[in-house]
């Protein structure tokens, strides 16, 4: 990237930061969103550390979500998984990205909404079946019709999404440009834009 395009994204990387602070910005959406890829980038632009809230509870547990969900049951992964994102949200800044389920819990939500700055990264059903589809390591998705299931998942979720300080579309498209209008939406907070449009 050179010229203009360059220099934009540099502005809107000054702007993010400073929008940003000692805040740490969290990734919510259903899973197949692209919380952690995008995240990661970024997390890179910004020039913070990027950490993954699944694996960090992998890490503590020393167990897989998959296990977790399997041994404990889905309330008892929840009080794990609160624990471990209050805690990450104490020091930043920081790029978190978060399970699909973790932004519905009251308590984390709370959290999340005073002690960060909050993305939604925002699907269409059918790219989002067609991500998770590929992967068969989603425990919430084991069931006779995943994708109802997925379906009311998201009917279930978006009103709460909808809550998040940002809103970016995630789409079939490159994962840098994702990520460029992420950091072009948190830099243009000042500027009351909160939704970044399709092109």
């Amino acid at each position: 990237m050179t010229g203009p395009q360059a220099s934009a994204q540099e502005t809107d990387i000054i702007k993010a930061r400073r929008v940003l602070g000692r805040r740490n910005l969290v990734f919510v959406g259903l899973m197949g969103a692209g919380k952690s890829a995008i995240g990661r980038l970024v997390a890179q632009m910004l020039e913070i550390p990027f950490v993954d809230s699944d694996h960090e509870i992998e890490r503590v547990s020393r167990m897989t979500i998959p296990e977790l969900f399997e041994s404990y049951g889905e309330p008892e992964f929840r009080a794990l998984e609160a624990r471990v994102i209050r805690r990450l949200l104490r020091t930043g800044p920081r790029v978190l990205s978060t399970g699909g389920g973790a932004f519905m819990n009251d308590a984390i939500r709370a959290t999340v909404l005073s002690n960060g700055l909050s993305v939604w990264l925002k699907a269409d059903l059918d790219v989002l079946w067609t991500r998770v589809n590929k992967r068969g390591s989603r425990p919430l998705l084991k069931t006779a019709n995943p994708g109802q299931t997925l379906s009311d998942l998201l009917d279930l979720r978006y009103p709460v999404y909808e809550k998040a300080d940002v809103t970016v579309q995630s789409r079939d498209a490159a994962k840098e440009t994702i990520a460029a209008e992420t950091v072009a939406a948190i830099a243009s907070l000042d500027g009351g834009q909160e939704t970044v449009p399709n092109p």
